[in-house]
């Protein structure tokens, strides 16, 4: 699904080596991500796919996190005083996190194109003018002077690395951080896979835009039969969607396409039929910023719809009050809770990362968790098939140290307005 993260087997520390799908690609601009993702040999038909999703995961591929950070935080109960550690993404997330007022956030990731975002985010919260300046920027399509207002109040601030992401030029000149004057969330990977799948549509008669004609969700699942469910019975894009590089773009590697495949009838164009009419019928279009971003391409104005919790207005001041407890390292999540002391952590998202694992790698993760983990601690993940993939994993002896909150998890996958996935899950500490 669009949202996972791979954790690599190996130290990466705090060093910032910079990476972008579009400019000066050589491959050892994957190898970070390659020792997460590699499992079989270089020449093989599955280690040339995943070669090529390490490559293609080397540069941009969220320009927004797709989890629901509202069911995060009410699964999380998350409150003043905790201590978190979650993997960065787009850091839409982490922004939201910032409305509870916990005591610290650590936002870990491996791909430097990302804490490249993370970093502008949080220099655009400190220095913009005002809340109207920080929605135009990140909220708003087609505005022109958002490139001037990096200049002036972002750029002079930001570390120096990731000025030179967003001010490097294209074959054509473009600075990269000119994005934000058009559309920034039609760029990445996720932005172009969500393209191709409006061109699909198209290409069969369909323009998904139209959905948000729909003034309630019985004219969206008028229009989802109707228009949006036939096209999944398409040979051809049964075919397309057959071939594990045909989501790359929802950031899915081989092995997690293996993993989403097992939840439908067997196709993967079954599947993807399954989360999209989650997305388009289980909740109203003005409660739904991911579907928003789906089929109109764009964030609802102020007062439209439901925003992003960090473009709400009426958070502004408590995020931007709490934004120097947001920390953003560029470096391996194992390697970095092995640095932490025990009991040092209350809380911990790690996104659908585990679907990218290895047992070993599950083993070091939940071994280092388990350590770090204060008593009552909670963990949040979530998957591309339904079930916690832990039990037959993980061993009993560090499981049995976490009860799994299986109604809860139940409840909270039903919620996540993001509605890619299979499953969330929700682990406690049990007291000592």
């Amino acid at each position: 699904m669009t949202l996972g993260y791979p954790l690599a087997a190996k130290q990466m520390g705090n060093h910032f080596a910079m990476t972008d799908v579009s400019s000066d690609l050589v491959f050892r601009r994957g190898k970070e991500v390659g020792k997460a993702v590699y499992q079989n040999r270089a020449l093989s038909k599955a280690g040339i796919s995943e070669r090529l999703f390490a490559f293609l995961f080397s540069g941009l591929v969220y320009p927004q996190i797709w989890e629901d950070p509202d069911v995060d935080m009410d699964a999380m109960q998350l409150d003043q005083g905790h201590r978190v550690v979650t993997i960065a993404s787009g850091g839409c997330n982490i922004l939201a996190y910032l409305t509870r007022s916990p005591a610290r956030i650590d936002a870990v990731d491996l791909n430097a194109a990302h804490i490249a975002l993370n970093r502008m985010k949080l220099e655009a919260v400190r220095h913009l003018p005002s809340q109207g300046d920080l929605f135009r920027f990140f909220g708003a399509a087609d505005t022109s002077h958002n490139s001037e207002a990096y200049d002036r109040f972002i750029a002079p601030h930001l570390d120096a690395v990731s000025r030179h992401y967003w001010e490097h030029r294209n074959l054509r000149g473009r600075r990269r951080i000119g994005v934000f004057d058009r559309n920034f969330y039609q760029t990445g990977l996720l932005g172009l896979f969500i393209a191709m799948g409006h061109r699909t549509a198209k290409f069969f008669g369909v323009n998904p835009a139209r959905m948000m004609e729909a003034r309630n969700i019985g004219e969206q699942r008028r229009f989802f039969n109707e228009e949006l469910a036939p096209v999944f019975e398409r040979k051809l894009l049964k075919w397309a969607t057959s071939r594990k590089a045909s989501l790359f773009g929802l950031g899915i590697p081989p092995a997690q396409y293996d993993s989403l495949i097992t939840s439908g009838d067997g196709t993967m164009a079954s599947v993807l039929k399954a989360r999209l009419e989650k997305l388009a019928c289980d909740f109203p279009l003005e409660n739904n910023y991911f579907a928003w971003q789906a089929f109109a391409r764009r964030y609802p104005e102020p007062g439209e719809a439901a925003l992003p919790a960090y473009l709400e207005k009426h958070n502004y001041d408590t995020i931007r009050g709490n934004i120097d407890r947001v920390a953003i390292h560029h470096a391996n999540l194992i390697e970095f809770l092995a640095g932490k002391d025990a009991g040092a952590v209350d809380r911990f998202i790690l996104l659908d990362a585990q679907d990218w694992m290895t047992d070993d790698q599950l083993n070091a993760l939940w071994s280092e968790i388990t350590r770090t983990a204060s008593a009552g601690a909670r963990v949040i993940f979530r998957t591309a098939a339904e079930p916690s993939l832990l039990p037959g994993r993980v061993p009993t002896s560090l499981l049995d140290q976490w009860t799994y909150e299986s109604d809860a998890s139940r409840e909270f996958s039903a919620r996540d307005r993001s509605a890619i996935y299979g499953g969330f899950h929700l682990y406690v500490k049990c007291a000592a």
